[in-house]
C-alpha cells in the first residue's frame, strides 16, 4: 500500500488553486443558494418579532430603549458594556449588524463604501427597506472580494484589531460572520413560523 501511495504522489501534480475564486465561492455559493432565498419575503412583522422579553431590536427613535443608536428615525438597542449573558436578538437587530459591522464598515475600509458607524447610520424600519440595503452592501463586498489578487490578499489589514492578520484572514472571518449571522436570521422565521396560533 505504501508504494501504491508513492507512487500515485510522484506522479500527481499539485492543482492550481484560484484563491480569489475560493474566497469568493465560499460567501457567494451560501449567498445564491441559502441565505438570499431564506430571506425572500422577508415580512414586518417577522423583522421586528421579539421572541423572548427584553429582546434587542431596531426600534423608532424615543421608544425607550436604554441606549439608542443611530441617526435616523429607527435606533439600535445597545449596551456598553454588553449584558452578561448578551440579549436575544430580533432579525431586525442582526440584519442591522450585518449592514454595519460586518459589512458596511469593511466596505468603507476596503471597497470605496460610504463611512458607516453604528451611531451614524439610519437603520432601515421595514424589511423590504432592510433586504434592499443588504442586497447593495452584499453585492459591494463580493465584487471588492472578487478584485483582489494572491499580492492583495497577502496585504496586512487596515483596521484596528486586525493588524496581524492578512486580508484573506479578514474575508474569512466576515463569511463566517455573514454565515453564522445568517443562519440565526433563518431561524428565527422558522420559529416565527411555528408559533401556535400561526395562520
Amino acid at each position: 500500500m505504501a508504494a501504491m501511495t508513492d507512487t500515485a504522489g510522484s506522479g500527481s501534480n499539485p492543482l492550481a488553486v484560484d484563491w480569489t475564486d475560493e474566497l469568493s465561492k465560499q460567501l457567494s455559493w451560501h449567498w445564491d443558494h441559502q441565505i438570499r432565498p431564506r430571506l425572500q419575503g422577508l415580512t414586518d412583522a417577522e423583522y421586528f418579532w421579539e421572541p423572548v422579553p427584553g429582546a434587542w431590536s431596531v426600534r423608532p427613535r424615543g421608544s425607550g430603549a436604554a441606549m439608542e443608536v443611530g441617526a435616523g428615525d429607527y435606533i439600535l438597542d445597545f449596551a456598553r458594556p454588553e449584558p452578561v449573558p448578551p440579549p436575544v436578538t430580533t432579525i431586525a437587530w442582526r440584519l442591522g449588524h450585518i449592514l454595519v459591522g460586518v459589512l458596511g464598515a469593511r466596505n468603507a475600509t476596503y471597497f470605496g463604501g460610504p463611512l458607516t458607524s453604528y451611531e451614524s447610520y439610519r437603520y432601515p424600519g421595514t424589511a423590504d427597506q432592510a433586504l434592499t440595503e443588504l442586497d447593495v452592501a452584499y453585492q459591494r463586498w463580493i465584487n471588492g472580494v472578487r478584485s483582489l489578487d494572491s499580492n492583495a490578499l497577502a496585504e496586512r489589514c487596515q483596521e484596528a484589531g486586525f493588524e496581524s492578520d492578512s486580508m484573506a484572514a479578514l474575508v474569512l472571518h466576515i463569511h463566517r460572520e455573514m454565515i453564522h449571522h445568517c443562519a440565526e436570521v433563518a431561524l428565527l422565521r422558522d420559529l416565527y413560523a411555528h408559533q401556535p396560533n400561526q395562520p
